[in-house]
């Protein structure tokens, strides 16, 4: 009886722990592939604020709210069992669909970044915003608006962590998809309500506080967060076409057309060997700059084709089923 109860115990102990090792194994490819995703998840942080502008203080944390419960929708329940399904089915459909999410951060980045320099001349969706209604109306657009955005964000993630962790077992995949797209979306929108928030606490503390520092420091919050601000949007979109350039190049290359790839390799290797001790901070430099110079100029490309053919082209089939 007391040998077959130490071998029983034995075996539970063997098994925790190869549960135990498959936990770590886990984490460790979901902070593997989240960190793959840094690009996005700083630009989706840099988007999500400007959606509650001209909202009163008090609906800003509900906003906040609507939209990340929408991002763990679209995460969980609808990307997650399509990247899943996709992994069994067509494994080889996974770097073109990324290749399609870089061409749309070269997109979205480019467009920004020509918004900056011409404003209101390159904008695509001021539509819903000039339409009349009530604020509550206002808030469901901007809602609705946000999550669309976030969806194609979302799946962007979702692709490029599907993408790191290649040799995980299916159990594997869905619990580093779920680890991932909850951790993402927790960090980015928690941290959307902490910068919308920052002036609100910023106003109360010049206004309240005891200390004069307490007040100066009040002071301080509302006059830098509108800079702020500024710098979370610029690189927001220096992000978007690091991250969209790197993956065409990386994607390229996989589907056979390597020059490119091996041209931006080549040329950060050869000016890291230049800097000597920095070698490799230069090297990963330089390959983020031509990584965000090949995203800009296939941006440029594509801005005029999406705003003038194809935007169009979808409106009117819209008018048409109307």
């Amino acid at each position: 009886m007391s040998s077959g109860l130490l071998a029983l115990l034995d075996d539970v102990v063997a098994i925790a722990k190869v549960a135990a090792a498959s936990v770590d194994d886990t984490a460790a490819l979901a902070a593997k592939a989240g960190a793959k995703s840094a690009g996005v998840v700083i630009d989706d942080a840099a988007v999500t604020p400007r959606y509650v502008v001209g909202f009163t203080a008090e609906r800003e944390l509900p906003i906040i709210y609507k939209i990340t419960r929408g991002s763990l929708r679209n995460k969980l329940l609808v990307l997650l069992p399509g990247a899943l399904i996709l992994s069994l089915l067509a494994p080889w459909a996974i770097t073109p669909i990324l290749m399609f999410g870089g061409l749309f951060l070269c997109f979205e980045g480019a467009e920004k970044v020509l918004e900056m320099l011409h404003p209101h001349a390159h904008g695509h969706g001021e539509g819903e915003e000039a339409a009349p209604g009530t604020p509550e109306g206002l808030e469901d657009r901007r809602v609705a608006s946000a999550i669309k955005t976030d969806f194609i964000l979302s799946a962007e993630i979702m692709a490029i962590t599907l993408s790191a962790v290649p040799e995980a077992t299916f159990w594997q995949k869905a619990m580093v998809l779920a680890l991932v797209g909850t951790g993402i979306t927790l960090v980015v929108y928690g941290s959307v309500a902490l910068i919308v928030k920052a002036d609100d606490v910023g106003v109360a503390m010049s206004q309240r506080g005891r200390l004069g520092m307490t007040r100066s420091l009040g002071r301080g919050i509302v006059r830098v967060m509108p800079g702020f601000l500024k710098l979370l949007a610029t690189i927001g979109t220096v992000a978007m076409l690091w991250v969209g350039g790197g993956i065409l190049l990386h994607g390229a290359e996989v589907l056979g057309l390597a020059a490119p790839a091996h041209w931006v390799h080549d040329a950060a290797h050869a000016l890291g060997h230049m800097a000597g001790d920095l070698e490799g901070v230069v090297s990963w430099l330089v390959t983020a700059l031509l990584s965000v110079a090949v995203g800009f100029v296939l941006g440029l490309i594509l801005v005029p084709i999406v705003t003038k053919a194809i935007v169009p082209l979808v409106q009117g089939l819209r008018g048409n089923r109307g």
